[in-house]
């Protein structure tokens, strides 16, 4: 079997950062949110990282993160783009939305032919998540069902103080498989606690803290690529026919899809790790502030790549 692979989906904008933010250093030696995930995935055995990017991005991203990492591993880049569509359809007018995570990871389709992970660029996991998934996809074995997996993350672990996120709400078993998987688009803290919103902030429904969540780092085997091929273009179909300038083809979604066809089961890898991202401008002196307790701490060198 292949070795598993790192996808790292790098092609958001970062529109509610207001900048590149996979491209800001969160520490004064210039390491960026993806160095350490890519630290963390090296130590874990993940020997090959691809990257999935805009290919206006390309000279910048190379520069300041693909070229230095690619002493370190081996690396690939894929290229979302709208117009990579099934035949038949057209980009909708006014269209400049991404299509999305399952998007992103569809856009690997040809440099893919074993089991990989795949994460945001702009998140940071904790090393024991990349020790989890590795070990898992080294190991897994399809039969008559696909085998994946997902490291989920306590919901009060991934809230910012600065605005509203988006997680894939989870439902699981008492054997830690997931049963289904919700995307709540508008995750916040409250005065009276953790709630999401499906009207824009108008109502408010209550989650609680301890709630299993996804943040977008799943293992899959290579068999998950015909299907989000297939169910893209239904997607097109239906969603984007509906709401043609803003509908998202989101991966929780066509995992949930799956599971509720009985085709897959999702093995859910719990993390207690706390999630540290940089949504808002705001959340970076958080998080400058968290990697250094975590170098502090050991955790992590002064300096990543020695």
């Amino acid at each position: 079997m292949n070795k598993p692979v790192l996808v790292i989906m790098a092609a958001g904008m970062g529109s509610r950062y207001g900048g590149l933010k996979q491209m800001d250093p969160v520490d004064k030696e210039g390491h960026k949110i993806i160095d350490f995930s890519i630290y963390d995935a090296k130590r874990a055995g993940f020997e090959k990282v691809v990257f999935v990017i805009k290919k206006e991005l390309e000279d910048d991203f190379r520069e300041l993160v693909g070229d230095p990492i690619s002493k370190h591993m081996e690396v690939e880049y894929v290229f979302q783009s709208l117009d990579n569509i099934p035949e038949g359809f057209l980009v909708p007018e006014g269209r400049v939305k991404p299509w999305g995570t399952a998007h992103a990871v569809l856009s690997c389709y040809d440099v893919i032919d074993g089991p990989f992970a795949v994460i945001n660029a702009d998140d940071y996991y904790g090393a024991s998540a990349f020790q989890m998934i590795y070990d898992f996809l080294s190991e897994v074995k399809e039969d008559s069902s696909y085998r994946y997996t997902m490291v989920g993350y306590r919901l009060k672990n991934t809230v910012t103080d600065n605005g509203y996120v988006s997680r894939g709400v989870c439902d699981t078993d008492s054997n830690q498989m997931l049963l289904d998987i919700v995307e709540r688009t508008r995750i916040e803290k409250r005065e009276e606690g953790i709630a999401y919103s499906e009207d824009g902030g108008n109502t408010w429904n209550p989650l609680s803290e301890e709630t299993i969540v996804s943040m977008n780092m799943w293992g899959f085997t290579a068999s998950i690529m015909e299907e989000l091929k297939k169910r893209f273009a239904l997607f097109m179909n239906e969603e984007v026919r509906n709401n043609p300038e803003k509908a998202e083809y989101f991966l929780p979604s066509v995992v949930d899809q799956l599971l509720s066809a009985k085709k897959a089961t999702v093995k859910v890898l719990n993390s207690e790790d706390k999630w540290y991202g940089v949504t808002y401008k705001e959340d970076k002196e958080s998080v400058m502030n968290a990697i250094a307790s975590l170098k502090a701490s050991g955790i992590y060198p002064t300096k990543l790549w020695r």
